[in-house]
């Protein structure tokens, strides 16, 4: 057995395999042990590193591309129903389908915002800090009315959508998003909500000026459709003069909604400025028609145990 002052012996032990370690029954030496593998797997990769930078430096111009480094994003499962922006059905489709109207600019979007039966005060601050965000977008409160019956409603007085932000102990929870008149509505499970008050280095409130909107990654058709549902919230003219951007970036299925105002600080720099909310959705199911939860005809419905079956499939 090794004593703890053989440097010789902890050298060829770091030299071996951190198997062998689990045989050693003092904590501190086989902690030590594991400590000074880890240091040679790092002395050894670095080593490693410079040597091939030394190569491509020599090689100069013949130097062969670097490798693209394998992530879950470049080796996704490919999905058949990926959307190609010069298929004719596709085409088709998008000017027959219920945005078709916004997008031909023949409506203005007109949202209306509410929660569930009595909300809290951090629901309640989303819900103003949102009509902020969204141009044109009106918050009321339930007051015990069911969603059936103040959708007719909505549809009376020219809303385009609906919004519903759920909560469960006082939290924001989910996120139900109608379309009107003929839907669909989607439901979103929220969770990262960050007001603008716990946002760091927030910037001011924003203005009134009509926001500029980012959709990224929303390849398949059940993301186009998720993303189109997204743009026809916001109006057709973006103010550039105001440098606000609202973002919804889909990446593994979690849509993150960013709101940022572009800061110019000479003609060729630019960085951006957070103002807030934040939040995170995942979309739980996308059903035709208006929100009915008891005849509804389900488009999609997530279902884990079926479709969460590989970590590198997607469906947005």
């Amino acid at each position: 057995m090794a004593k703890a002052g053989d440097k010789s012996s902890g050298k060829a032990a770091c030299a071996g395999d951190v198997a062998t370690e689990s045989g050693i029954k003092n904590k501190q030496r086989r902690h030590l042990m594991f400590t000074r593998w880890k240091q040679q797997q790092r002395k050894e990769k670095l080593a490693a590193k410079k040597k091939l930078k030394k190569e491509r430096e020599a090689l100069g111009d013949k130097a062969p591309p670097k490798p693209v480094p394998k992530t879950i994003d470049n080796q996704r499962v490919y999905d058949e129903t990926t959307v190609d922006p010069n298929d004719e059905e596709v085409a088709y489709d998008e000017a027959t389908d219920e945005f078709a109207s916004y997008f031909n600019k023949q409506t203005s979007p007109k949202i209306l915002i509410t929660t569930s039966d009595r909300p809290h005060g951090r629901t309640v601050r989303l819900c103003e800090q949102l009509s902020t965000v969204i141009p044109n977008s009106h918050v009321y409160y339930r007051r015990g009315l069911a969603l059936k019956k103040i959708i007719p409603q909505c549809i009376a007085r020219d809303f385009t959508d609906l919004i519903v932000v759920n909560e469960d102990r006082k939290t924001p929870n989910g996120l139900i998003l109608s379309h009107l008149p003929n839907g669909p509505t989607a439901h979103f499970k929220m969770s990262s909500v960050r007001l603008r008050k716990e946002i760091k280095r927030r910037g001011k409130d924003p203005t009134e000026h009509i926001p500029e909107i980012i959709l990224n990654n929303f390849t398949t058709r059940l993301g186009h459709s998720i993303g189109r549902m997204f743009a026809s919230l916001f109006p057709h003219n973006p103010q550039f003069i105001g440098r606000q951007v609202a973002t919804f970036h889909n990446q593994r299925d979690y849509i993150f909604f960013r709101f940022h105002r572009y800061i110019f600080r000479s003609e060729k720099k630019v960085g951006i400025q957070e103002l807030g909310p934040r939040f995170t959705l995942k979309l739980r199911s996308l059903q035709k028609g208006t929100f009915d939860s008891k005849y509804g005809e389900y488009e999609w419905v997530h279902k884990p145990r079926e479709m969460d079956t590989s970590r590198r499939k997607f469906h947005l």
